[in-house]
């Protein structure tokens, strides 16, 4: 996957802790996620992540909004 060096507008983020999270923008600098899910029988928002994130430099909280 190429990180692009400014944010995708089509990809909202607030997770500052994602080595993809382009800070000042507020988006991901990734030109597309993939969407996994946390269960075998997903019938709820929670029961879905970004399986495209990665652990960046940001510090240690997810930095959610």
């Amino acid at each position: 996957m190429k990180k692009e060096t400014n944010g995708n507008p089509s990809i909202k983020c607030s997770v500052d802790s994602c080595a993809y999270h382009a800070g000042t923008t507020g988006s991901c600098t990734l030109q597309s996620i993939q969407v996994g899910c946390t269960c075998q029988n997903v019938s709820k928002c929670e029961s879905t992540e970004c399986a495209s994130f990665k652990l960046g430099d940001h510090g240690s909280s997810c930095g959610c909004k």
